[in-house]
């Protein structure tokens, strides 16, 4: 046992040296991360349009190919939001890319597109025709 003991403490001296390397490298990762998440979540907020007093806010966001978008629903009562190519087209004539039609929102509901190619997109609610939007896709 006293072998033991000994053959312990050895380790644990040797340890003690690495223990100035081996902390930052657990807990690099860990503040990476931590960095990496904040990062998307500052991202997806600035790709968010709110639905609010019966408009779009904002009434027209530019984003990059392959973003997407994420409409939020903070009013009282349902809003769609349509496409006005996938509204007055056929369906023969529509680009899928550019297509894209929400279920009916109810408050605090959500509606994401990802956009997988540049173009303008205006929008509006098929239920209040007057609410109209725009995301401009570079």
């Amino acid at each position: 046992m006293r072998i033991l003991i000994t053959h312990f403490r050895a380790a644990a001296a040797r340890f003690a040296i690495s223990r100035s390397v081996i902390v930052p490298m657990l807990i690099g990762p860990i503040i990476g991360a931590m960095l990496a998440a904040a990062s998307v979540a500052a991202q997806d907020a600035t790709n968010v349009v709110t639905i609010d007093n019966f408009t779009f806010t904002p009434p027209e966001l530019t984003v990059a190919v392959g973003t997407t978008v994420k409409w939020v629903n903070h009013d009282d009562i349902p809003h769609l939001v349509v496409n006005k190519d996938k509204a007055f087209r056929s369906k023969a004539l529509v680009n899928k890319d550019k297509a894209f039609r929400s279920k009916a929102l109810d408050t605090d509901d959500s509606f994401s597109y990802t956009f997988a190619s540049a173009g303008t997109f205006d929008y509006f609610c098929a239920l209040h025709p007057h609410m109209v939007g725009k995301v401009i896709v570079k």
